[in-house]
Parts: C-alpha cells; structure tokens; sequence
C-alpha cells in the first residue's frame, strides 16, 4: 500500500486483498482493521474517508492485513475482542472469548440472582484464561469475593493485564496459579457460592478436525483422549468446595454432555441439567447441591 493514500483508499485496498485471500467477511474485517490502525470510529472513519493517512498507519495496516491473511485469527491480529460488552485482550497465550462462553456467563449471573449473592461471599472462575468469565461475572457482582485461576503462568499475565485495564470493575477479582481446586487457598473449602469453568474438552483428534482453532493454545483445547478429563476432576471436586446451596456450572462440548451429567450425579448432586446454546447445543452443565 502506498503511502498517500486516504482512509477511504486503505479501506477499499484491504477488502480488495481480503477478497484474494479468501476472507469471508470482508465487509465488517475490512471495517475493524481500518479502526484499529486510526483509531477512529466508524462513523469517523466516514467523515475522514479523503483524509490522507499517516504513514505509519499505512504500514501498520499493510502488517495486519499480511497476518490475517496467514490464516491468524482477527481476534489475535487486532489483539482485543468484546465479551459480554467489555473489550479484553487477547493473544495466542489465551483463548479467545466465544459467544458459547458468554451465554456461559449469562446462565451463570441467573444462578447468582437465584441465590442471592451478596458482598463478601465467594465466587470462582476455574481456568481463567483472558479473565473473560471473571470480569463478566464482577461487572454484575461489585463487594463479591471473585478468584480467577489458571494453570498456565503466561495466561494470568493476560488476566492480569485485563483486570487492569477494567479498573475498578474487577476490583474484587483475585488471581491464583494451579491446576483447578489446587490453585485455591484451603481455607475457601465449603465456603463458595459458585464455581464457573470453561475447560479444555476436545480430544487431539477433534482439535485436528476444526482449522478454526488451531492457532489457539492447546493446552486450554485438549483434555485428554476422552475429553471428559478435565471436566471429571472439576466435578467431582466442586462438592467438597461449595456451600451447602452451591451451584457448579461447565461449559462442556455437546459430545460430552450425557457424561457430564452423569459424573455430576455420581459426585452426588442432587439436581444436575444441561442447558443448551443459542444454536440448540447441549453446552452448559448445570450442578446444583
């Protein structure tokens, strides 16, 4: 791309390269590398369409264009993505945030109203990841005690970077390194409303079968052979950590969701269902003690 180019040329010069790389939405990705390299808003970006461009936005555009053009995911080319209407970071380290998640949060702040969580009960968020399902829980949950845990060092630094950037939002949120339950101080046992997770639930044969996610960390995408591993260990453990009224709830492959339920009886809860997508998956387990 040359350099004296408006904004309105850039924007048509990158739904042309997106079209030749075999971009599907061109129209809305065009749109959204546009703003991230002005800065602007759409309605903006309109009003400056005969603007000359600066340099270096030019050459910055040229660069994401390139990577998305790899086959990187927009999310990770752009490095932020809305959640439950808060932007977050996100890069190959974690996860990026899904619509089948966030539906995870909203039966989650359902369950939350129908106990009537209040200030200084305690409220856990199992694989954290970016810290999506945590910050979505604390914008609804100020004075509630929220912990976000993950396993992988290099996943809290993005938690950490987006609890930060939402300030006081995600005040209550505290972060702790582990493998689910382990990464929890003993004192928490029995004193947690609820537990909310999205595990790693794809088998390697799976993961290969989906191009889609294949430039995500497979650590936060494989569970096992089974893909049942993960959520087997969360379950069965969550009735020792939970209050008396607790309530566990899983995102969890459609594939697995007979399992689910049946390894959530088995732990001993007594009233245990799956809830379903906006697409009529089986996606959500849901255990209540």
């Amino acid at each position: 791309m040359s350099a004296e180019k408006t904004w309105g040329d850039l924007g048509a010069a990158t739904k042309t390269r997106l079209i030749a790389g075999g971009i599907a939405n061109i129209n809305q990705e065009s749109q959204w590398l546009v703003e991230e390299v002005s800065g602007m808003t759409s309605a903006e970006l309109i009003a400056a369409t005969n603007a000359i461009a600066p340099v270096r936005s030019v050459d910055r555009l040229e660069s994401l264009v390139d990577r998305r053009l790899t086959g990187e995911p927009l999310q990770y080319v752009l490095g932020s993505w809305s959640f439950c209407g808060i932007d977050l970071m996100v890069d190959r380290r974690v996860l990026i945030p899904r619509p089948e998640t966030e539906g995870l949060v909203e039966l989650a702040r359902t369950e939350l109203a129908r106990l009537k969580v209040a200030a200084n009960d305690v409220v856990v968020d199992l694989g954290t990841g970016s810290g999506a399902i945590a910050i979505g829980l604390a914008a609804q949950l100020p004075g509630v005690e929220i912990w976000a845990t993950d396993r992988e060092p290099s996943a809290l630094e993005v938690a950490r970077a987006n609890l930060a950037g939402v300030g006081r939002m995600a005040a209550g949120v505290r972060v702790a390194q582990g493998s689910w339950f382990d990464a929890l101080p003993v004192a928490l046992r029995g004193r947690i409303r609820m537990v909310v997770s999205n595990p790693p639930y794809l088998t390697e044969e799976e993961l290969a079968d989906q191009d889609e996610l294949k430039q995500e960390p497979v650590s936060a995408l494989v569970s096992g052979p089974t893909g049942l591993e993960c959520i087997s260990i969360i379950v069965e453990d969550a009735i020792n950590w939970l209050t008396s009224d607790g309530v566990l709830l899983v995102e969890l492959d459609p594939r697995r969701a007979d399992a689910a339920l049946q390894c959530a009886r088995n732990a001993g809860f007594t009233d245990a269902e799956i809830e379903n997508d906006l697409a009529g998956r089986a996606r959500v387990l849901i255990a209540r003690r």
